[in-house]
């Protein structure tokens, strides 16, 4: 195959330039940009943004309307506590609202060393690093520890940004059917002296499909084979355990995974996320994990809000409580109206299946009409065939706020309706 290089000069227009060479080639950006975003509508999955303003509560106003969200991880109802708006200010004032570089450039401050030593208390950890979000997070550390020579074992269903991080890593990726304990100690054994180093990756509370990952079987699984486990617990933190501390302490473990990610802007409403392990490991990493190394810290502000939401957290155990009770009396409900939800019985995040992207969309686009906010979920988010309604649970709701729900959703779900 040949090529043909033109260089363009004087007043020669695009369209002029566009007739001499072959389309494929000169079309502009946005033509094929444009021809892209087409196909993205045929299949069903155009995305847009909202605007959207929180009012307190389960309340928020969606393009100037007032609805209720079903749709954020706002899992214990903070991201609007006016008393992390307290501290944020404080810290502001403090602190200013940037840091102005990386810390290994300008150093660190003291909202971020103390909200990292109270993180690091919270999972039990030595010590713990700050990062700007679990997805900056996941795509640093999981090539940071992993390279060509070594084998990571993740799940099927895990997050996008664990699956960016194992291809950045450039290591041998074994995909293991979701929660499959024997098909991962089949990989394990199959693969003994096979890798360097063996990372099992897993979530804790699964993002889209609301069920927990068997940690205390795969913890048992790396010592018996010589991995280490790296827990993605973005939905655990805050929610589940003793004073929300994750999945680890939910289950009492004395040892738990060798890295814990957390993220800071669900249950405990700010932003940003965090790494917590040994000493040497959080040294390690601020070496080697890149979006660390080369990213401006986190607003000094935002850790100071985030410590005051750590706290509250920690002392106001009605909330977990009542998210937990909210999930058990939703999902009996759900299956009175016809739907099939997943999840675990008292999981905050309620999957209900449709399996056609168009169909999600529409019956999305009828509950929003009706003054309720679910998240549409199709592919690549999820797998092709598997597009659903994701509700997210809060202890900001209230049982008349179920109420709503179900009854806009046996609507929207009426034959003919959608």
């Amino acid at each position: 195959m040949s090529y043909r290089f033109f260089t363009v000069t004087g007043s020669i227009t695009q369209d002029a330039l566009a007739s001499t060479v072959n389309p494929l080639v000169a079309t502009t950006l946005d033509a094929v940009l444009e021809e892209e975003l087409r196909a993205i509508d045929a299949a069903g999955l155009r995305r847009t943004m909202r605007t959207v303003r929180r009012l307190g509560g389960a309340r928020v106003l969606v393009d100037g309307r007032e609805a209720l969200d079903f749709a954020s991880n706002d899992y214990l109802g903070l991201a609007a506590d006016p008393r992390l708006a307290s501290a944020m200010a404080e810290g502001a004032a403090n602190a200013g609202t940037g840091a102005a570089a990386a810390r290994l450039i300008t150093g660190t401050t003291p909202e971020h060393e103390s909200l990292e030593r109270a993180l690091a208390e919270h999972i039990s950890a030595e010590s713990a690093l700050l990062f700007p979000s679990g997805y900056a997070a996941n795509v640093a550390i999981i090539p940071a520890l992993s390279g060509h020579e070594d084998i990571i074992y993740s799940d099927q269903l895990a997050h996008a940004s664990l699956i960016d991080g194992c291809r950045l890593s450039k290591a041998r990726v074994c995909v293991v059917p979701h929660r499959d304990l024997a098909a991962l100690d089949s990989l394990l054994r199959s693969n003994r002296g096979r890798a360097r180093r063996s990372l099992i990756v897993t979530e804790g509370v699964y993002s889209m499909d609301g069920d927990h990952a068997p940690i205390e079987e795969l913890l048992q699984l790396s010592r018996r084979h010589g991995a280490w486990v790296m827990l993605d617990d973005a939905h655990a933190i805050g929610v589940i355990g003793p004073e929300g501390r994750g999945s680890a302490a939910a289950l009492g473990l004395a040892a738990g995974p060798d890295i814990t990610i957390g993220t800071l802007g669900k249950a405990l409403g700010t932003a940003g996320a965090f790494v917590g392990g040994s000493r040497v490991l959080i040294e390690y990493l601020q070496h080697r994990a890149r979006s660390f190394v080369f990213s401006t810290a986190t607003s000094p502000a935002l850790a100071a809000a985030t410590l005051a939401a750590l706290r509250i957290a920690r002392e106001e155990e009605w909330r977990r409580d009542r998210l937990r009770e909210t999930a058990r009396t939703l999902r009996p409900r759900l299956q009175a109206i016809g739907c099939n939800p997943g999840g675990d019985l008292d999981s905050a995040i309620v999957p209900v299946p449709l399996g056609d992207p168009r169909r999600t969309m529409r019956v999305a686009a009828r509950l929003e009409r009706d003054g309720i906010i679910v998240g549409a979920i199709r592919p690549p988010t999820v797998p092709a065939g598997t597009s659903r309604l994701r509700i997210s649970l809060s202890a900001a709701h209230e049982p008349q706020h179920i109420d709503r729900l179900c009854s806009a959703i046996a609507a929207a779900l009426a034959p003919g309706d959608v």
